[in-house]
């Protein structure tokens, strides 16, 4: 249970990005401060190729930097520094990562190429409370989307009036649904944050979702937020489209980073 109501956070919250928050509000923030993150990053990214021959896209390098690295630098900027990563595709690949990350703990999917990634995020089912998870190739280019308090459990989100993409249903801030394509809703980002509470709950709800063989092809956010929605109280974050970039195909990663462009 909250020890905090919403208003409390909020306020304490508030004197913290001020910088003005005392030892004793610190001390009220903490149960709600985010102490871990979940990269699922096991895929192919066979939109993506041939750049994914060799490279896994997370590692994929836009601008200089990897994609994947973007959300890894956020995190350490709000001293996030227990971080899951879990790998499948060229996994061997991902150790590369150590040099700059020591911190990161890789996890295999050997499941990778055969279901979908819900069967990566029960790997991670461990680690989901008080935990920012995260599609690992997206490539964020507004860090400060990551807060180092939250009080609920939340997924990032772009309001629209339509969208061919998957997007959520939302009533009074609340996510109701996620389905692909719709009207009046908000674009879904693959960035999300998980409260105690929901993150325990997490840990129970994906295995036992994933033992059922009709779910092996889904999407793991479908657990919370279709097939137990009922047990979830999820928030929407909302965001812009300049916030984060998806990276679905070579020729979007060709027009974010021209040196991929061949004449």
């Amino acid at each position: 249970m909250n020890a905090l109501t919403y208003d409390e956070f909020c306020d304490l919250a508030a004197k913290y990005d001020a910088g003005k928050a005392s030892n004793e509000d610190l001390a009220a923030l903490e149960p709600y401060r985010a102490r871990r993150a979940v990269l699922l990053a096991s895929g192919f990214g066979s939109r993506m190729l041939p750049i994914t021959i060799n490279t896994p896209k997370p590692l994929v390098n836009v601008n200089g930097k990897s994609i994947i690295s973007t959300i890894l630098d956020a995190l350490l900027a709000i001293d996030v520094t227990e971080i899951y990563i879990v790998t499948g595709y060229l996994k061997e690949q991902f150790e590369l990562l150590k040099a700059d990350y020591p911190m990161v703990t890789l996890l295999e999917n050997p499941l990778y190429d055969t279901t979908n990634n819900i069967s990566s995020a029960c790997v991670a089912k461990d680690f989901f409370q008080n935990a920012y998870a995260f599609e690992s190739d997206l490539y964020l280019s507004n860090p400060s989307l990551l807060k180092k308090y939250r009080y609920h459990s939340c997924y990032m989100g772009v309001p629209v009036s339509s969208t061919p993409d998957w997007c959520f249903d939302v009533r009074e801030g609340r996510i109701i649904d996620l389905h692909k394509g719709g009207t009046d809703c908000y674009h879904m980002y693959g960035i999300s944050y998980w409260n105690s509470e929901d993150g325990a709950r997490l840990a129970i709800d994906l295995p036992k979702a994933f033992a059922q063989e009709e779910n092996r092809q889904r999407f793991w956010d479908d657990i919370p937020c279709v097939v137990c929605r009922e047990q979830y109280n999820l928030q929407i974050e909302p965001c812009t489209f300049g916030d984060v970039s998806e990276i679905d195909s070579f020729a979007e990663l060709q027009e974010i980073d021209p040196r991929y462009i061949v004449d």
